[in-house]
């Protein structure tokens, strides 16, 4: 599970106010995904996810959040550079061309020691901060919603919850809202 302690430390203008969260849309249905980069099943949904989201988002019927699951070793890693990347240019389409790149790198097997070049090579640039609060709020979700295997989608409709897990399930809950 994502853990930290809040350090108080300011990086590259985010602020306590101004964290990068990776959350887009106006939709009044709620989808938080829970995903890893090195996860098989996750990396296989990926292709037909991401069209889908792009749909749902931008026809304004939901509102997602992308939450990164760490269960793999560089799991964390991976996913402090998507709140790096999103740090330094937050919207949606950057956020889904970082998971693509961060995904590619996991099955590409880039390492924790090589990934900034990898990234930077892929023009996917990086600001740190301090991502503690970040994966604070994050961590919540993921106990909230009691996520324990990936990939897992939770959609939150008129304050009912409903989880779905694996790549197939998630697709057609998903396209059950189109």
């Amino acid at each position: 599970m994502f853990a930290g302690v809040v350090l108080g430390e300011v990086i590259s203008g985010a602020t306590k106010d101004n964290l990068p969260f990776p959350s887009y849309g106006v939709g009044k249905v709620l989808v938080r995904i829970y995903t890893d980069y090195f996860c098989p099943p996750c990396r296989a949904a990926e292709p037909e996810l991401e069209p889908l989201l792009v749909d749902l988002v931008k026809s304004k019927k939901i509102t997602v959040t992308f939450v990164d699951t760490p269960i793999y070793r560089d799991s964390q890693f991976f996913a402090r550079r998507f709140l790096y990347a999103l740090n330094k240019k937050n919207d949606f389409e950057h956020a889904l061309k970082v998971r693509s790149v961060l995904f590619e790198a996991a099955t590409s097997k880039v390492n924790k020691d090589s990934l900034d070049e990898y990234l930077k090579g892929k023009e996917v640039l990086l600001s740190p901060f301090e991502v503690a609060p970040v994966l604070t709020k994050l961590n919540g979700l993921l106990q909230e919603d009691k996520v324990d295997s990936t990939p897992t989608v939770v959609i939150v409709k008129d304050g009912k919850s409903e989880k779905k897990i694996g790549g197939g399930e998630i697709l057609r809950a998903l396209k059950a809202i189109q």
